[in-house]
Order: structure tokens, then C-alpha cells, then sequence
């Protein structure tokens, strides 16, 4: 392993897709071998067993970040795993098949200041976000053509020295229906951790990195490692960092202990 840049308490990732051919695994890699953390939380579609089933994908790299995820393990971090719609056969498998990482449907974790954490996938809220079946289709359509130009923009920039970007993120945030869905998935969310009796609720599923606070509750969305690379950091002090992970890890949002604290 890389020498350690970072030690965090609890890192979570969600959304990382691997097997299919649109994971940045590169970027999960160099993620992983910068950081040491007590408790890895993986938030669902670790794995995309949707994609395997239409076309077996599984280079190198994916298999290099299944290998660091089991080596954290066996350092002894405590690896949380709370499987998705994507890889939800995760699920039906007990301890002894999978003894280096802890099954949840959901979980609840504490941070070091006492903030009540609930950690779900998010598939959950999809019948409150969808319109109806045909435009769920049709939005289905619309993604994987952002996914295939979001390629081919990647490659390009990478291949004349360009940081990474995200072009399906940028087409997203401009589309008045997308940002709909999104703000529907939230006060979905919000709702379930007010009825759950939590400070805070995090999930993946949408693949749109953000943190919100409205009142006492605190939603903050994973993003995922096929448009943004991007995890959730809790600093020893307590302190919450939404960050990306590309060509060098920076930060999207934070909660600051004192803002913490006032909600816990």
C-alpha cells in the first residue's frame, strides 16, 4: 500500500459499480491507498450485478479494488456493508460467506460527537421519486447516453492531460426534471430519518453528491465513483467532509463541529 496521506474515523462509499465498464476504479484505488479509517461504511452498489449479467466486465482494476477493500478489512477496520438495489444478492448471504464485512439492510452510526447516523442505499424512496414507468424508462435511456458521452469526454480529456470532469454531471444539473427527482429523493430521505428519530441520513442510489441541512436533520447524498468519485470522511474531531477523489482529493462540502454539534 501507498504510504497513508489521511486517517479518518468512518469513511463511506457508495455506488461504485463495479463490473460495469463506466466505474472509475482508477480513481477508488488511489482513494484507498491514501487513507487508513475505523470503520469503512459501503452504502450499496459496491458491486453492479445488473451490468454483469448483460456483459461480463471485470478488469484489472476492479479486481485491484476488491483486493484493498479486503485488505482493510484485515487490518482490522470495521467494513459496514449495506447492499443496493445493484447488488442486492449481497443480502441473502450470512457472515461465514462474507466474514470480513458486517450485513445491514440499514445502520445506524454514532460519530465521535454524538450525531445519529442513518445509513441506507436509498432505493427505498424510488417509488416517490418516479413519475410513472415510461418515464422511467425513458429517463433510463437518457442516462445511459449521458454515460456514453460522459466516456468518451473522459478518455479524451485524459488523453490530452486534462483533469477529470464530469459531463453527465454538468448535463444533469441543468436538466429542470432530473433536479425535480433529486429534491423529491431528498425530502424522501429527510422524512425517513425524522420518523427513524436521527440527526442524519446518508444514502447513494441518485449518484448526486450533496449535503443539505434543513432544521435538526442533516441529508447528504454519497454521489458514487461512476460520475464523481466522491465519499463521505468523518475526521477524528468529528468534523464531516463530503470530498471527490480524482486527480487529487478535494473538498465539496463540509460540516464544521460546531454546526455538529448544535444539531446532535
Amino acid at each position: 500500500m501507498a504510504k497513508v496521506i489521511h486517517y479518518y474515523r468512518t469513511v463511506w462509499l457508495s455506488d461504485v459499480h463495479l463490473g460495469f465498464k463506466d466505474c472509475k476504479a482508477e480513481y477508488l484505488i488511489q482513494f484507498l491507498q491514501s487513507m487508513r479509517c475505523d470503520k469503512l461504511i459501503l452504502a450499496g452498489d459496491i458491486v453492479d450485478f445488473w451490468a454483469l449479467k448483460r456483459q461480463v466486465y471485470w478488469p484489472e482494476s476492479h479486481m485491484k479494488v476488491v483486493q484493498l477493500l479486503l485488505d482493510i478489512a484485515r487490518q482490522g477496520t470495521q467494513v459496514i456493508y449495506v447492499p443496493g438495489n445493484h447488488d442486492a444478492a449481497i443480502r441473502q448471504l450470512g457472515q461465514p460467506e462474507l466474514n470480513l464485512a458486517q450485513i445491514h439492510h440499514q445502520y445506524q452510526h454514532t460519530t465521535s460527537l454524538g450525531l445519529k447516523v442513518l445509513v441506507i442505499h436509498g432505493d427505498e424512496f424510488d417509488a416517490m421519486v418516479c413519475y410513472s414507468k415510461i418515464t422511467s424508462f425513458i429517463g433510463d435511456l437518457s442516462y445511459d447516453l449521458l454515460l456514453f458521452l460522459n466516456r468518451h469526454v473522459y478518455h479524451l480529456r485524459k488523453r490530452l492531460g486534462f483533469n477529470y470532469w464530469s459531463l453527465a454531471g454538468y448535463i444533469k444539473e441543468r436538466i429542470p426534471k432530473a433536479n425535480i427527482a433529486i429534491s423529491r429523493f431528498r425530502h424522501a430521505a429527510m422524512a425517513y430519518g425524522r420518523r427513524k428519530g436521527v440527526n442524519m441520513v446518508v444514502c447513494g442510489h441518485i449518484h448526486h453528491p450533496e449535503m443539505v441541512t434543513e432544521g435538526d436533520m442533516i441529508y447528504t447524498n454519497l454521489g458514487d465513483w461512476v460520475e464523481n468519485c466522491s465519499a463521505l470522511v468523518e475526521e477524528l474531531d468529528g468534523n464531516l467532509h463530503l470530498v471527490r477523489s480524482t486527480e487529487q482529493t478535494e473538498f465539496l462540502q463540509h460540516l464544521d463541529e460546531a454546526h455538529l454539534s448544535s444539531v446532535a
